[in-house]
């Protein structure tokens, strides 16, 4: 079959696009400068010291009897389930309790406003302000346009078009967080739309930086209630260090919450699907009290 011949774009086009490169290029060398972030790698060197033997505790009732030593510092660790299923309150408890304790903490959001998330903590009876004014706690909505901004970019670099590299968040200046939560991969996905290899560009370079700043990062993921695939297309649970499932599932005319450590990379821990509640002051985790039967038979 003859190849058909592409539209060629008129010159007008071709002087709009070189411009818009231009500008963009421009712009993110800028932006690289004002935040002293180095032209080369982005995997920094401090990276790949991870201390052996050096955890966190995750300060939910009962999530951490199900971990023999906590979760390894710097780890990547996807929080799946469905809808109500507890997993973003789980987030931002684990987030506020690091924050109430002297950790940098960032919660990163691609969908709600920093209003929104404030209120979500202040009904579970946080402080979110007084963390802010003490600098331990960061809570930043990432815009759908600087998302684009930054997709373009790296598949400029992905194409050898830009010699800079580019992190795929933007962080506030001189700020290491010690602990970040992503909300929500799903909303990433979203956002990425039809994008040629936008998708897993972004979600490759997004795994790196963590790894460059070693902090340890949930990232949430909206998934069925009863799980076959912990993210799209299987991508991130394969790059993550670890998953911790969370289940909203009806038995009968009753609703029943529990949590599983499915994965927890290098690391021992119970393999047991627990009953876990959302109470008006977070998440509790049962740990002594199995979920038994089948799963995939219950909605």
């Amino acid at each position: 079959m003859a190849n058909r011949k592409q539209k060629q774009p008129k010159k007008g086009e071709k002087k709009d696009e070189a411009r818009f490169m231009t500008s963009l290029r421009n712009e993110l060398e800028q932006e690289m400068f004002k935040q002293q972030l180095p032209l080369g790698s982005t995997i920094r060197e401090e990276s790949q010291k991870k201390v052996l033997g050096s955890f966190l505790w995750t300060g939910i009732e009962g999530l951490d009897k199900l971990l023999i030593n906590g979760v390894p510092k710097g780890s990547r660790i996807l929080l799946a389930g469905g809808a109500g299923s507890g997993k973003t309150i789980a987030a931002m408890q684990m987030l506020y309790h690091h924050a109430a304790n002297g950790k940098k903490c960032v919660f990163l959001s691609f969908e709600e406003s920093e209003d929104q998330i404030r209120g979500y903590m202040k009904s579970f009876g946080w402080d979110p302000e007084k963390l802010e004014k003490k600098g331990n706690l960061i809570i930043k909505r990432f815009s759908t346009l600087e998302l684009n901004r930054r997709i373009d970019a790296l598949l400029m670099k992905a194409k050898g078009e830009l010699l800079i590299d580019v992190d795929p968040i933007l962080l506030p200046k001189n700020i290491k967080p010690d602990m970040m939560v992503i909300d929500s991969l799903t909303a990433i996905d979203a956002m990425l739309g039809n994008k040629d290899n936008a998708h897993l560009l972004y979600v490759e370079q997004l795994f790196r930086f963590f790894e460059s700043i070693n902090a340890t990062v949930f990232l949430i993921s909206e998934t069925e209630q009863i799980p076959k695939m912990y993210s799209r297309d299987g991508v991130n649970e394969s790059l993550a260090d670890g998953i911790f499932v969370f289940y909203n599932v009806s038995r009968g005319n009753v609703r029943e919450n529990a949590i599983e450590i499915l994965k927890l990379r290098g690391v021992k821990h119970q393999k047991r699907i627990v009953a876990m509640q959302i109470t008006d002051n977070g998440i509790k985790v049962y740990p002594e009290q199995e979920i038994f039967g089948d799963l995939s038979r219950v909605s």
